[in-house]
């Protein structure tokens, strides 16, 4: 996929990521989330004293992947390192953009209002690495 394509497939409808990261003991954590783009970025909230917040806090690498799960299948998968935020206001920007993608716009600002809150932190996913492959089954 070229860039556009790429950044046009992680935007498309409701599509989850499933988001890696590393717990203390060294297992994996994996769990899907919604998420929207900014520029290169990929933007989510999670609630700040989840198992994931607490794997980014300690280390800021992680791993997403987003796919097509209808043929001929495509998928886009990213490493990359998180920045982690727990500005209110930026939140609620971030957290209603997302509810818009995934709750649609008449139930976006509930969304972002229900997330913007103490108990989330904003996360903001930077690319160190991207594979994007289209149609992987033709």
């Amino acid at each position: 996929m070229s860039d556009d394509e790429r950044r046009a497939f992680l935007a498309e409808g409701t599509r989850t990521g499933k988001l890696a990261t590393t717990r203390l003991d060294g297992r994996p954590h994996v769990v899907p989330i919604w998420f929207v783009i900014d520029g290169e970025d990929l933007v989510f909230t999670t609630g700040s004293g989840s198992a994931k917040a607490k794997a980014m806090r300690r280390d800021p690498r992680v791993a997403l992947c987003v796919d097509d799960q209808s043929p001929p299948y495509s998928f886009v998968s990213v490493e990359g390192t998180v920045t982690l935020s727990d500005d209110l206001d930026e939140m609620l920007v971030w957290a209603t953009r997302i509810g818009t993608r995934y709750m649609g716009a008449a139930r976006a600002d509930e969304f972002g209002r229900r997330n913007a809150v103490p108990e989330e932190i904003l996360v903001r996913l930077s690319p160190t690495k991207v594979v994007a492959e289209a149609a992987v089954a033709d």
